[in-house]
């Protein structure tokens, strides 16, 4: 099936769509031969396509992993210096992988990491709005009042938050686990809008992105993810 060839280049995890596009620009990738053009379509699985002359199938299939970040570990690779441990420590896979669903330090639960630059874009670009679900343990018991005004948006830095789905899973000794879904991801929003509302975080854990779901995987634990859950992810990059 022909597509275009720089959702080809991202998907074999050269780097995101706008990237893969210098690439071509710059005359490092071929088609049959021939220089590839900025919005030139290709089969992956008929055309010889190879960047810097070498082969693109050369890399062997995607990989797609899914992990438990424990609090304290580090997201990114971005903490060389200081040599804290990152999430990246945890999976034993060679070459380069995208992070998808960023945790900051204190935060836990279901990260994504995957050598598919388009598909790390679509899942972490506000203009998709996929889904992610945490689990959040906060201080207080909030009325239903509150519940729904964090669900209609509330204003951070001059800006409304979009609508969230909110709800009590529980409640234990002056606490309360609510379940958040938000389809969009502002710097530790969920702990800023609790804190605005007057219930602080003690406990934030991802369980779900968009398909995905972090199930019985302990801290710190990973594992690739299943055929039927890579094909779930495939159906997001064609819509």
């Amino acid at each position: 099936m022909e597509e275009r060839l720089q959702k080809i280049l991202a998907r074999a995890g050269l780097g995101s769509r706008r990237s893969t596009e210098e690439l071509i620009v710059a005359g490092r990738v071929s088609v049959n031969g021939q220089r590839a053009t900025l919005g030139q379509k290709a089969d992956a699985e008929r055309d010889d396509i190879r960047v810097d002359g070498r082969p693109l199938n050369a890399r062997g299939p995607s990989v797609y992993v899914a992990v438990h970040k424990p609090r304290g570990v580090i997201s990114d690779e971005g903490d060389k210096v200081a040599r804290r441990r990152t999430v990246f420590d945890l999976v034993s896979i060679p070459g380069h992988l995208f992070p998808v669903g960023r945790l900051d330090l204190n935060s836990e639960g279901l990260m994504l990491l995957t050598d598919d630059g388009d598909l790390a874009h679509r899942l972490t670009h506000p203009r998709y709005e996929h889904p992610k679900e945490y689990h959040v343990l906060v201080e207080g018991e909030p009325p239903e009042e509150a519940l729904e005004a964090w669900r209609r948006g509330v204003f951070l830095d001059g800006q409304k938050t979009a609508p969230a789905q909110v709800s009590i899973l529980r409640r234990a000794k002056g606490q309360t686990w609510l379940r958040v879904t938000l389809r969009e991801g502002r710097k530790r929003q969920i702990r800023r809008v609790a804190a605005l509302l007057g219930w602080p975080v003690h406990r934030l854990l991802r369980v779900g992105i968009g398909p995905i779901r972090l199930g019985d995987l302990k801290p710190g634990e990973w594992r690739h993810l299943t055929g039927a859950e890579r094909r779930a992810l495939r159906e997001l990059q064609e819509d």
